[in-house]
């Protein structure tokens, strides 16, 4: 591992593999911190891009994944160790030298969140703002994948609803691409971003009744909006979709926080930051269109 002055984890997943992309076409040398040296990793060789092999609990694994970085992106999943996976990123990054790292965290991340995830979420960025590495935090507001999950998109095609439990609370949903280029921008040229955090959305603040009317108008089928209860929506996530227990708990209590208005909001961080605003939600369907038809 020789060339590539940027590192991404997360590189086989939505706003990572958008990233590694946006950086290819800018002509930048990639790195991909990666679990497993599986099928995707092997796409993303095909590529040009470098391959490094490890997992957040190892240290020593991304001390040597870090090896000439200059830039790294931070992603973990809604699991649990995010705290510790981001103490070694950290020290990993101080060791290797890297001047910056882009972090994901959450809109939702608080010190008194009663998410367990978005509070680690808040904890992982002060390990990084102590680390010394200069650090920049990301804040989306709800994805508008939610719409394309394998779980919610089939289910909404079938039923033709759109059955979450957020009342009429609205935000501005942002496309994972969108993020992605956000993420490379900021990789490529940290300056200026040092310390920042930066709240991500879409272009228009919606709500689910609104969401339904674009997706039908885009799809050509009568799509409703059918708000749930949390504790049914609790319900659905446990017993239908098996979610994992932390995962149950951080989607319930952000479901709260979404009807008291935490999801609420929009700028345009990511036309500033890219050059190119974010897609809207009627560009974001028909994009996914196969998902449903």
């Amino acid at each position: 591992m020789s060339e590539a002055s940027i590192l991404v984890s997360g590189a086989t997943g939505r706003t990572g593999g958008a990233a590694v992309d946006e950086l290819l076409k800018m002509g930048k040398t990639v790195r991909a911190y990666v679990r497993t040296d599986g099928e995707r990793a092997a796409a993303l060789r095909q590529r040009g891009v470098e391959i490094a092999i490890g997992d957040f609990t190892d240290i020593d694994a991304i001390r040597a994944a870090m090896e000439g970085i200059r830039s790294a992106y931070f992603l973990h999943p809604i699991a649990p160790g995010i705290i510790s996976a981001a103490a070694c990123f950290a020290q990993a990054a101080k060791e290797a030298g890297v001047s910056a790292i882009v972090n994901m965290s959450q809109i939702s991340a608080y010190r008194e969140s009663a998410s367990h995830a978005a509070q680690d979420h808040w904890i992982s960025e002060r390990v990084f703002d102590w680390s010394g590495v200069a650090a920049t935090h990301l804040r989306p507001t709800f994805f508008a994948d939610w719409l394309v999950y394998p779980h919610f998109g089939k289910e909404i095609w079938a039923k033709k609803k759109i059955e979450f439990p957020f009342e009429n609370g609205r935000h501005a949903p942002i496309a994972s691409n969108d993020q992605g280029r956000v993420i490379a921008h900021l990789l490529a040229k940290p300056q200026g971003h040092e310390g920042k955090v930066y709240p991500l959305y879409g272009p228009v603040e919606i709500n689910h009744t609104e969401i339904a009317a674009e997706m039908s108008e885009v799809l050509g089928a009568r799509i409703d909006y059918a708000p749930t209860s949390i504790a049914a929506f609790k319900e659905r996530m446990e017993k239908l979709y098996k979610f994992p227990p932390f995962l149950v708990q951080h989607l319930v209590e952000v479901a709260q926080n979404y009807r008291d208005g935490i999801f609420s909001g929009t700028n345009d961080v990511v036309q500033t930051i890219t050059g190119t605003p974010p897609l809207t939600v009627r560009q974001f369907i028909a994009q996914n269109r196969a998902v449903f038809t």
